[in-house]
């Protein structure tokens, strides 16, 4: 990854895969989980601003096959890259499903600002240290059948106590392929990674929940879609419920 001229952010998104499978990801249209980022890659090219990297990380595995954590070392590799053409560029990793897993495990890596995991699999004793210091936003579809929202809402009380400033965003008539109300998951994705850089504003909501205290309980850190739709976070800076987003300590 060589960027023609050196970006002043970037996002990276990380596709789903599967629980084990050595492989390679089958190419080009055949790897679905993968041409399923494609619309957030275009959300997020039209919503940021031109120095703004949108970039897919590719793998090697179409698994995370246990300790190996293959995406993972995937993500790093595709950060340490980032990092040597770029500099100390400010980055937020967008991930679904198994790449929700590994954007979180990614998180501690210097570049990292901030994560959006959407429908993430986050499976009992995953590690949370590493998102100390980050922010972290995390979208669940309430009807999900691969992976828990209820697990999405527990890792963002799990880091909110570890030192992270985490929100949950449930979604609901939709599921794990994000195709049911897909084009929400988009602009929510777009409005996020923006607000998440410091190049938008945050949905009120989703700002309010990030500024909450260590101590706070899973549902305190809940936002409903919806309620950010009514406020107005789909559609645009300049509507009402949207404020600056959090100040971050580096």
């Amino acid at each position: 990854m060589t960027p023609r001229r050196p970006p002043g952010a970037a996002v990276l998104l990380l596709h789903g895969g599967r629980e084990t499978g050595l492989g390679a990801p089958p190419p080009g249209p055949l790897n679905l989980p993968a041409v399923r980022m494609r619309p957030f890659a275009h959300a997020l090219g039209r919503a940021l601003p031109g120095d703004v990297l949108v970039h897919a990380v590719r793998y090697g595995h179409q698994g995370w096959n246990g300790s190996r954590a293959d995406p993972l070392r995937d993500a790093v590799r595709a950060l340490d890259e980032l990092r040597r053409a770029a500099g100390e560029i400010p980055v937020v990793l967008v991930g679904h499903s198994m790449g929700g897993r590994a954007a979180l495990h990614a998180a501690g890596h210097p570049l990292v600002r901030g994560v959006v995991g959407l429908a993430p699999w986050c499976p009992d004793g995953d590690p949370v240290e590493q998102l100390a210091g980050r922010d972290v936003v995390l979208v669940h579809s309430t009807r999900d059948r691969v992976t828990s929202p209820v697990a999405s809402g527990t890792l963002t009380a799990q880091a909110r106590r570890a030192g992270a400033r985490t929100c949950l965003v449930t979604v609901h008539g939709s599921g794990h392929a994000m195709l049911r109300r897909a084009p929400a998951w988009h602009r929510l994705t777009a409005a996020l990674a923006g607000g998440l850089l410091g190049r938008a504003p945050f949905p009120g909501p989703v700002a309010e929940a990030l500024l909450l205290p260590p101590e706070a309980p899973a549902e305190d850190g809940t936002v409903d879609l919806d309620r950010l739709r009514a406020d107005g976070a789909e559609s645009g800076a300049s509507r009402a419920g949207w404020v600056a987003p959090p100040v971050r300590p580096r």
